[in-house]
C-alpha cells in the first residue's frame, strides 16, 4: 500500500507533500506504514505523530533559520518512533511501563533494519526522548526533533489538534 492510499485528511496529505522529497523510500515502505494501525497519544496514530513531528521540526528550522541538514532532520524525525508495536498492549510491548525509556533503541533497530540511515539519523532516533535517555542529542537537527516531539506529544496528550 502506499502512502497516497491511506485515508488521511488534508492536512497530513499537505505535511507529506513537503516531507516527501526527502523521505519517499521510507514513505513507501510497507513497514513504515503498519504505524497507522497503532495509536500514539489520545486517537492519533504513529504515523500521524511521526508526519506532525517531522513537519513541525521542518517548520521550526526554517522558521528560525537554523543551519543544519533537512534531509537527515525529516527522515529522523518520521523514524523517530518506528518501533512497530502497540506500546498500550502489555502482550505486544516488549517492555511493559518502560515504553518511554526503551523504544529509541528498538525504534533505531528498526530504521537500520529496513532504511538506509545514517549516523545523525540514528542519534536522532537514539536520542529524541532525551533526557530519558540520559546522553542529550548531539546535533541540531537531534535537538529539533526532541523538541518537535515534546511539543506534538504534548498537544495529541490532551487532544489538541
Amino acid at each position: 500500500m502506499r502512502i497516497t492510499k491511506l485515508m488521511l485528511n488534508k492536512r497530513y496529505q499537505k505535511m507529506i507533500a513537503v516531507l516527501l522529497p526527502y523521505s519517499e523510500d521510507i514513505f513507501e515502505h510497507p513497514n513504515f506504514l503498519l504505524q497507522n494501525n497503532f495509536i500514539q497519544h489520545g486517537d492519533t496514530t504513529v504515523l500521524q505523530h511521526v508526519i506532525t513531528v517531522a513537519f513541525i521540526a521542518l517548520l521550526i528550522k526554517r522558521k528560525l533559520k537554523i543551519k543544519c541538514d533537512e534531509r537527515r532532520l525529516v527522515r529522523g524525525a518520521l523514524l523517530h518512533d518506528y518501533f512497530l508495536y502497540d506500546w498500550h498492549l502489555k502482550d505486544n510491548n516488549p517492555h511493559p511501563r518502560l515504553h518511554g525509556f526503551y523504544h529509541p533503541g528498538i525504534a533505531k533497530e528498526n530504521a537500520i533494519r529496513d532504511f538506509n540511515i545514517s549516523k545523525k539519523e540514528q542519534d536522532i532516533i537514539a536520542k529524541h526522548m532525551w533526557p530519558l535517555t540520559i546522553v542529550p542529542p548531539s546535533s541540531k537537527e537531534a535537538w529539533l526533533v526532541t523538541l518537535a516531539d515534546k511539543y506534538v506529544s504534548s498537544k495529541e496528550s490532551i487532544g489538541i489538534k
